[in-house]
């Protein structure tokens, strides 16, 4: 049970019960309901509960108003109705700059987790089916089951960069294209440089650790390409720039057409900076890993393997396990065997492993439940749902696997252990350290051993040294759910109130100046809305900047262009610093003198500093309002 399923029950049967509900999203404060009869929900009785803003009446929706806990509340009410829908709220993440990351990275994976299990399973099933002689990998079974399983991982960037684009706030569509480029086969690699004799058009910095061969350009500037099918970060850092590059887009597209432009221009600018700054990053870092490991490996064999052993899962999640690919396809070319990738092989087992000890340590039911197709998978080779949905989020298991990573990589490589072909993953590797023209299998039994030291290690350390500090917090009975802070704009004016988009100025039309609302005066008089400071009295006497005694900046404009008229039909009772109370009188003015010298007197009142609060809400006043009426909801 949620901490506030009493809340969520209490509005539930407020707005009419579950069959008076046809759908549910919610938004970064409210509750968005659609409702089969809306006058069978209890408007009273909602704006009075406790936890409840107050309730809205918009574009066909229902809306209840809750702070910036709506996630929770919505949560329950899905939990409780079955009921729910999208929504597109960015989420935040607090801690250290690592702590960030990893809560990013596992966060994104929570959506498609199930997903990627299955796909790990059935990888996993297929392996087991070829291993037994039932298949055969050129027969078509295989190939259908292969692809089934192998989507979710060769499409990894466009999974990815859909709930990267929900968690960071970008329209999700605009995620999957982001995620489409990044596979998309004529900008791999591997694409460019098919056929083995393509020469590059240019190489930069060559002969360094830091050469990048450059196969095409972008208006002239170099494309550094890479392989980016089944690669994760690619995908959250591009996604990342859009979700910065939206809000200004959003300040200077006008309204009527940010739906086509603001995709447009995120699109535009986002994936060539993304392939043009992390296309190069991806490659010099990979040759500098490359010629690193290749140094170390010739220096001692044994730290290489400790090395390789403890990183591996690390350089996969950020794409730079490429670094020794090379290495051990040279060796393969050369040699007839390969020793740089045999230090990685215990470390998806001690993964496994740690994931399996969790189980017996963590205390939600739906962790716990992702358990068993995590191993399933994990012994099969593929760890990304242990990874992403279980140790990475707790932090301890994921490192204590990749001490065991790092203990069974040491003991392969200070055996000696060889590969002679590139193998499977998991358990199905074993095969591929068995000497096929001498008919050696020392180095499948040391493999064997390595997953025991593995799957020791990660099992151990994580049993007995993590524990899930997870809480689950209740609501003592009785206890009255989170209060939201909020502040309360009374009118300033007394007219008829109506939407900031019908305003006859399109600079406040289009929110270019903060949210708000326009009111048609019927008095001649305008009175401070709350205790605060008069920030700007204009000479002109035709426009006051407050600020509120919480900070609340609001810009009251009366007329338009009425400027012109240089303080004729204006008079102000305060000064510019003056200091002013709730009702306070601070200007009046001529409403027929006004309109008879040709101006309109509509008064936008704006938030002009709406950015920094998480919602701003008008009142439900149809009918006319007073200057003693509540005008704005802002919720800090």
């Amino acid at each position: 049970m949620g901490k506030y399923r009493d809340l969520a029950e209490k509005i539930v049967e407020n707005v009419g019960g579950k069959e008076n509900i046809n759908s549910l999203t919610h938004c970064i404060t409210r509750l968005r309901f659609k409702l089969k009869d809306e006058s069978k929900a209890n408007d009273d009785v909602l704006k009075n509960m406790d936890g409840v803003v107050t309730i809205m009446h918009s574009a066909g929706q229902y809306q209840v108003v809750i702070g910036n806990h709506v996630g929770q509340v919505y949560e329950d009410v899905v939990d409780m109705t079955g009921l729910g829908g999208e929504s597109n709220t960015p989420e935040e993440s607090s801690g250290s700059l690592f702590d960030r990351l990893i809560d990013v990275i596992s966060g994104i994976f929570q959506p498609f987790l199930g997903a990627l299990s299955a796909g790990g399973m059935i990888k996993g099933l297929n392996a087991i089916l070829v291993a037994a002689g039932v298949l055969t990998a050129e027969s078509g079974t295989y190939i259908v089951l292969n692809a089934i399983g192998d989507a979710i991982f060769m499409f990894l960037p466009i999974a990815v960069a859909v709930a990267a684009a929900k968690k960071f706030g970008v329209n999700q569509y605009v995620g999957l294209v982001i995620g489409g480029a990044l596979c998309y086969p004529a900008i791999q690699l591997s694409t460019l440089t098919a056929g083995g004799d393509v020469q590059p058009l240019y190489t930069l910095f060559s002969g360094s650790m830091f050469e990048s061969p450059v196969y095409m350009t972008f208006m002239g500037l170099p494309f550094v390409a890479n392989d980016y099918t089944s690669s994760v970060i690619p995908s959250i850092l591009i996604v990342w720039l859009a979700s910065k590059l939206q809000r200004p887009l959003r300040k200077v597209i006008p309204e009527v057409i940010q739906n086509f432009f603001v995709p447009f221009f995120l699109l535009l600018i986002a994936l060539p900076v993304g392939f043009l700054v992390i296309g190069p990053v991806i490659t010099i870092l990979t040759n500098m890993l490359a010629t690193g490991f290749d140094s170390l490996l010739a220096f001692s064999p044994i730290l290489f393997g400790l090395i390789v052993g403890f990183f591996w899962q690390v350089l996969v999640m950020f794409g730079l396990h490429w670094s020794l690919i090379p290495i051990a396809i040279l060796q393969l070319g050369t040699m007839g065997y390969a020793t740089a990738l045999t230090g990685m092989f215990g470390a998806s087992f001690a993964q496994t492993a740690a994931v399996a000890a969790m189980y017996f340590r963590l205390k939600n039911p739906k962790e716990k439940a992702l358990v068993l197709p995590a191993v399933i998978s994990g012994i099969c080779g593929v760890t990304e749902p242990a990874i992403y949905g279980l140790s990475l989020p707790k932090k301890k298991p994921f490192v204590f696997s990749m001490i065991g990573g790092a203990v069974s990589g040491a003991f392969m490589t200070a055996m000696g252990v060889r590969s002679y072909v590139m193998g499977g993953l998991g358990v199905f590797g074993i095969p591929s350290y068995i000497n096929q023209q001498t008919g050696d299998s020392s180095g499948a039994i040391y493999s064997v051993i390595a997953i025991a030291i593995a799957s020791v290690i990660g099992f151990v350390l994580t049993f007995f040294f993590w524990r899930d500090d997870t809480v689950v917090e209740e609501i003592p009975e009785g206890q009255k759910a989170m209060e939201v802070r909020k502040e309360i704009v009374t009118s300033p004016v007394q007219g008829q109130m109506m939407p900031l988009s019908t305003a006859s100025d399109q600079a406040f039309a289009q929110g270019a100046l903060g949210k708000g609302v326009v009111i048609h005066p019927t008095v001649g008089e305008v009175v401070a809305p709350f205790d605060g400071t008069v920030m700007t009295m204009f000479p002109t006497k035709h426009a006051i900047g407050l600020i509120s005694d919480n900070g609340l900046e609001l810009l009251i404009h009366i007329g338009l262009d009425t400027v012109q008229l240089d303080g004729k039909y204006f008079e102000a009772h305060v000064e510019q610093g003056a200091k002013v109370k709730r009702g306070d009188k601070l200007v009046s003015f001529d409403i027929k003198a006004i309109e008879e010298a040709g101006f309109s007197v509509e008064t936008p009142v704006i938030v002009t500093n709406s950015a920094d609060y998480l919602d701003i809400i008008e009142t439900d006043h149809k009918e006319g309002i007073s200057s003693s009426d509540e005008l704005l909801t802002v919720l800090v």
